[in-house]
């Protein structure tokens, strides 16, 4: 009741009331606006649209403060996500890097190795020169001494030939017949 009055007076205070005539006439139509307007407002509060609509944005508040703290919940995991990914990334980032850092140990000392192996293999291959410079030296030092025994063996024949006698020829020969007696027995 107290609203109405407050309404009515608020109604009485408007320009409504400089209207010519009677306010309080079904011909003024500010004053059948008036009537309607309080009836419209009557009929809200009757039906307890105010209520109702006080309740919805009551479930609409609630349904966003859901909303709103399924969104914070789903922000920490994407924090939780975030901070494990960086975490996995970082341990990925150190095993590559320590990857790296075997590979390039492995690879210094598979170098090396094969350094030293070459190094072996040239060796033998000097050393196995050297043995064949070593034997074409002999064998050329044989064939030298070969040739120069033929050559001294056939001029000492020839100067036999030449100062040999049949009685020398025939001494050399006992002799030489005796030396192989002697020799085998």
């Amino acid at each position: 009741m107290k609203r109405l009055a407050a309404l009515l007076v608020l109604a009485a205070a408007t320009p409504a009331a400089a209207a010519p005539g009677p306010f309080f006439s079904l011909r003024n139509t500010d004053f059948v606006v008036l009537i309607s307007f309080i009836v419209f407002i009557g009929v809200l509060l009757y039906f307890k649209v105010p209520a109702r609509l006080a309740g919805m944005l009551d479930e609409r508040a609630a349904t966003i403060k859901a909303e709103l703290e399924e969104a914070k919940a789903l922000r920490e995991e994407a924090r939780t996500l975030l901070a494990s990914y960086e975490k996995k990334q970082k341990e990925v980032i150190e095993q590559s890097e320590r990857i790296v850092a075997q590979a390039k140990e492995e690879a210094l000392a598979a170098a090396a190795k094969a350094k030293e192996d070459l190094k072996v293999s040239i060796e033998r291959r000097i050393k196995a020169a050297e043995e064949q410079i070593a034997s074409a030296e002999a064998g050329a030092i044989r064939q030298v001494r070969e040739q120069a025994i033929s050559v001294a063996v056939a001029a000492a024949s020839d100067v036999l030939a030449k100062q040999a006698t049949a009685e020398s020829a025939a001494a050399s020969i006992d002799a030489a017949i005796d030396q192989v007696a002697a020799k085998l027995h």
